[in-house]
């Protein structure tokens, strides 16, 4: 599996596209939809993953949609279950505290999760906002802390980061 990050918007949001063989799966399309389509290029767009519904990782979703006729994964179409699309394998995993609808893609056998705005290097995502909640962020900092520790977080902006090293040094683990 390679994984394609793509930098897009005035908050540089991390839009990952994750490919196996010709397909390929967009996760959080913020916005620039030339940009992502640019970086798809000939792939087979076989679904969207959305990690929550702020703006800046939704702003080009209903063109990726449109354009692309697949099927979106988000918190109101799914549950915590794995799923298995084409040739990808992945558990939704709920982990509200950033927002009510924050979900977390786990690929086990890569040991990679993207996980939005719920984890960032060395901090966590926002509670502060409309639909944030402490409480639930630190529950589901704990449910996180249960996964492999060489598990490589990617986050909704800036750099991946691993589960082990965000519980030496993220002060809210």
């Amino acid at each position: 599996m390679e994984i394609k990050k793509v930098i897009v918007g005035e908050l540089e949001e991390n839009c990952y596209i994750v490919k196996e063989n010709d397909c390929c799966l967009i996760i959080d399309p913020g916005s620039e939809f030339e940009k992502i389509q640019k970086a798809i290029g000939n792939l087979q767009v076989v679904g969207v993953l959305v990690t929550h519904h702020h703006f800046d990782h939704v702003g080009a979703l209903k063109q990726v949609l449109k354009t692309y006729h697949t099927d979106l994964y988000d918190d109101n179409s799914c549950q915590e279950k794995e799923y298995v699309v084409a040739p990808f394998t992945f558990q939704v995993i709920k982990n509200p505290g950033h927002t009510t609808d924050s979900i977390s893609f786990y690929f086990e056998k890569e040991k990679i999760m993207f996980v939005g705005d719920f984890i960032f290097f060395e901090s966590i995502g926002r509670c502060d906002l409309e639909g944030g909640n402490f409480s639930k962020m630190k529950e589901s900092i704990e449910k996180l802390k249960k996964y492999p520790d060489d598990m490589i977080l990617y986050p909704g902006h800036g750099e991946k980061t691993t589960l082990e090293y965000e519980k030496k040094n993220n002060p809210y683990f």
